[in-house]
């Protein structure tokens, strides 16, 4: 496993064993004890890209017809916290819920990487949360301002090795202990070679990049006070808790 942590002010990535943390610096290596050490979000991704609907499941719940190709679209780095970290519900939203997905996290500068190459080029695998202002997702008719905001793209808590087989894993979401979501990978209808083929023929990715891959059925509302909890086997859990701004008395 893969984390990324603060200590005093260096902010560093470091491989994670046990209760210790190894860090590498070309000679010779440091090692921390993990208690020691502040968790950060294990990457600061130049840009995550997300795709719509990719769970034949999903789409069954919602009477949609499975897309012919991936639907993608965007958020902005500045909206990612780590493990632990608060989701804060904008005081304009009147709904926001979550989406638990497997995440994707480029390992180095690619483009036009071909399905069969896809392994080489990712550093590992976590966990995402596709905070959305449904109301405000309504309203626009796009997705672009009710994904956007602070706080609103959680993601770890740390980078499972890339050799992970992702095909057929549990994920699900527990809100304030209960289960809310709960399917498994081999439901996506695009898988992660796939994925990793049409985003890069698109788009340049970096080093550090997420691809978040989708979420199952079962998304739902989050309100102030609860704490939510995004599962994937052989990943770990990524838990949150939910506040909101004090202007907000609806939703969250």
């Amino acid at each position: 496993m893969i984390g990324r942590f603060k200590y005093d002010n260096e902010v560093f990535q470091g491989v994670v064993k046990g209760e210790r943390v190894i860090v590498e610096r070309g000679l010779y290596c440091d090692t921390f004890i993990l208690s020691d050490l502040e968790l950060l979000s294990p990457t600061n991704p130049s840009k995550i890209i997300c795709v719509g609907l990719n769970y034949a499941d999903h789409a069954r719940e919602l009477n949609m017809p499975v897309p012919k190709k991936p639907l993608i679209f965007l958020k902005p780095p500045s909206a990612v916290i780590g493990h632990l970290g608060k989701i804060i519900c904008p005081d304009i939203a009147q709904r926001v819920e979550y989406e638990a997905e497997l995440a994707i996290v480029i390992g180095k500068r690619c483009k036009n990487v071909p399905s069969e190459n896809a392994g080489h080029v990712i550093m590992g695998y976590t966990c995402f949360n596709d905070i959305t202002a449904r109301d405000l997702q309504k309203e626009d008719g796009q997705w672009t301002r009710s994904k956007s905001f602070d706080t609103f793209a959680p993601v770890g808590p740390l980078i499972a090795d890339p050799g992970l087989d992702v095909r057929d894993l549990s994920i699900k979401t527990r809100v304030n202990g209960k289960v809310r979501q709960d399917s498994r990978t081999s439901n996506l209808i695009f898988n992660v070679p796939e994925l990793i083929e049409f985003i890069s023929g698109i788009m340049t990715l970096e080093a550090g990049d997420i691809i978040a891959t989708g979420t199952p059925p079962g998304v739902g509302e989050l309100f102030a006070g609860d704490e939510i909890e995004v599962e994937i086997e052989g990943i770990g859990v990524l838990r949150n808790s939910v506040i909101r701004t004090e202007q907000n008395n609806a939703g969250c």
